[in-house]
Formats: structure tokens, sequence, C-alpha cells
């Protein structure tokens, strides 16, 4: 009975990491700096290396070899391989495995690695603890992956990699700057704790605080303050539906330093092939959601029958414009096609593809207008109902 019930054993490598690391900052950087004090040289330093270890992880580790939300050339895969060695979270092969893992199986229990559903602190850390069968490596949902050499070289050469990037640069960065202790505590130790801990917000927090505007599927949730700490992951109601889309902020003022560097190395020529959702999809998204919330509250509080009527021609009006889009994504693939395999010359199938493109886009323009409106409707339609359950 009591071997049912124990824990399994712990993972003496991560304890001395994850738990021995902070608890040695936690004397030694204090006491340094009370000292000897620390000089605005080494915490310049210290927020390069957070940066470049944080954005290679969520732009490299996360966007590129995750998701496969855009493709990369060498000279990009090579800088995200170094320096997300540099960030002390394993190899490129068992972080992506690991993820698309937590992805296909959100919050189950048995086979999500870092499930929320076991609480704060195991989908924060105590995941990476234990010897728990979610954290048995299993690459067979990388195949893709280890048919990369760059991946393969850094997984075979991860801790060699690893120990230079975080003891070996920050040794090299002290000694030209005349502070070896000073500059190791700052920029080796302090930045990989703090680069640590905000990251694993992303799969503790991000599935705990925040809203839920696109699926309630699962417990990921937007939040715009652990965006800013997360380098742009903290959309993550938005990325668990939409997991392909290379950026996680997707209004223009949405903190996502992440996908502003996928797309300045687009214009630069070294990333290509970025995924993009379209807006009618996102717009669907959050109108499922919001009629699934609406039609809640309305079962709660025994609204009137008008009211129901009018939630069932808006839902009426929903799945119109739905089938609409697909009906013109069929129509262009059918054109495209008709159009390749025509007899048309060069210049006309050109001419003839723009034109198409044009009507095409104004279309399902109008239709995501008609969307957009249609949240704004049901925005009222809640007000009404909360308004006539109200006590007179």
């Amino acid at each position: 009975m009591a071997s049912q019930t124990s824990r399994p054993a712990l993972i003496p490598i991560n304890v001395a990491i994850f738990v021995g690391l902070p608890l040695l900052a936690l004397v030694l950087v204090p006491v340094w700096g009370i000292y000897y004090g620390y000089d605005g040289f080494q915490w310049l330093w210290a927020l390069a290396f957070l940066y470049l270890n944080g954005l290679s992880i969520t732009a490299g580790y996360h966007r590129l070899w995750a998701h496969k939300a855009y493709e990369a050339r060498a000279p990009l895969r090579w800088f995200f391989a170094f320096w997300g060695a540099g960030a002390l979270q394993n190899s490129i092969l068992v972080w992506a495995s690991d993820h698309r893992r937590h992805h296909r199986h959100v919050d189950d229990r048995d086979r999500d690695p870092y499930a929320a559903t076991k609480g704060l602190w195991f989908s924060h850390m105590g995941w990476m603890l234990r010897h728990y069968e979610t954290n048995t490596e299993d690459f067979s949902n990388v195949p893709d992956l280890q048919r990369d050499p760059i991946v393969v070289w850094q997984h075979e050469n991860y801790i060699a990699l690893t120990v230079f990037m975080n003891l070996g640069l920050p040794l090299l960065l002290g000694i030209w700057h005349g502070d070896i202790i000073g500059t190791l505590l700052i920029v080796g130790l302090l930045r990989l704790i703090i680069n640590h801990h905000v990251t694993f917000f992303v799969n503790s927090l991000a599935h705990f605080w925040g809203s839920r505007p696109y699926t309630e599927a699962n417990s990921a949730r937007d939040n715009g303050f652990l965006a800013f700490l997360t380098y742009g992951e903290g959309y993550h109601n938005y990325h668990h539906i939409f997991q392909t889309d290379y950026r996680n902020g997707i209004r223009w003022y949405q903190w996502d330093p992440s996908k502003w560097l996928i797309s300045l190395c687009s214009r630069l020529g070294l990333a290509h092939n970025l995924v993009r959702i379209p807006d009618f999809k996102i717009q669907r998204a959050l109108l499922d959601t919001q009629f699934q919330r609406i039609r809640r509250e309305v079962e709660e509080r025994q609204s009137p029958d008008n009211l129901l009527g009018l939630l069932e021609r808006e839902y009426q009006q929903f799945t119109e414009s739905v089938n609409q889009w697909k009906a013109l994504q069929a129509e262009r693939y059918e054109r495209q096609v008709a159009v390749l395999e025509g007899a048309l010359s060069e210049q006309r199938q050109r001419l003839h593809a723009k034109w198409e493109q044009a009507a095409m886009h104004s279309k399902l323009r109008t239709l995501e207008y008609a969307l957009k409106m249609q949240r704004k409707r049901l925005s009222l339609l809640i007000d009404q109902v909360r308004m006539q359950a109200q006590p007179v």
C-alpha cells in the first residue's frame, strides 16, 4: 500500500539546478552586492543574456521547432541552438517533444508532462524534480526534428554547450571587465534563475491567471502582464487554440517581442513561410466562446423567450457566415486549380489570379466585418440578459 502512494524518486541534478542554485543566489548575490557592488556594465550584460536566452526559447525552441510556425535558415537556427542551450532548459529535441505532448494532452493528469490540473507548483517546476512517467523521453512525436542536423548536433553536445554558455561566456566577460565573481553572479547565476522562472510562468500561471476569450476547452489563459515577463508568451489562450501561428499577441499593441523578432528575421531573409491564422478563424473562435457563455447565462437566469429568440437568430446568422466562409475557401481552391490546369497564357493567368484574389479578399473582409458586428450585438444581448435578471 505504501508503494502505491509514495512519490517518484527525486532527480538529484534537477534538484541541484532548480532548488540549489536559487538558494545559492539568495545568499551570494546580495552579500557580494553589499561588500563589493555591481556596476551598469554587468547589469546591462545580464539583461542582454536574459533576452538572448529567453527569445531563443520562445522564438526558437517553441515557435520554430515545437510548432513549426515558420521556417528559418541555418544561421538563425544555429543562433537559437546556442543561446537556447544557455537557458538550461534541456536540448531542443527534449524540450519540443515534451511541449508537443503538452499540447496534445493539455490538462490530462496522466499524459500532460506539466499538467496544470496537478496544481500550480507541479506545473511550475515540480514536474521536473521527480522521475514522473510523463518525463520519460519518447521522441516518436519529433521525427522531423531528428532529421534536422542542427537539432541533432545540439542534443548530442548539449552538456558541453550549456556549460560553455552559462559558465564560459560569463567567465570571459568577467575577465574582460575585471570582476570575475561579480559578473558570474549577475550575468551567470541570477540571470539564469530569472530566465528559468519567467519561462516556467507560461506552464503555471498562464494556466491559472487571466482570461479565456478564444476557448474554454482547456485551462490556458491570456494575460498581458505575463506576456511582458515572458517575451510575448502570455497570450496563452490564443496560443492553445492556434498553436501554429508565429504570433501569440495578434494585436499591434500586444507585447510580443518574439513575434517582432521573427518578423524582422523574415525581412532580413533569415525566416520564411510564417504561419498566420486568418482573421475570420480568430473571429469565429471569439464568437464560439461568446455564444457558449451567453447560453449558460440565459439558462441560469431563465431569461424570457424574446431573448432566447434573439440568441437563436444570432446563432443561425453565425452558422451561415461560417458556411459562406467554407464555401469561399473551397471556391478559391477550385479556381486556382482550374487556372493552373487551363490553357491560358502565363500573362492572362497572372491577371486572372490577381482579379480572383482581389474579389475573394473583398468577400472575406465582408464576412470578417459581419462577425465583428455580431460580437458587438452579442455583448448588448448579454447586457439585456443581466438587466432583466436584476430585481426591480
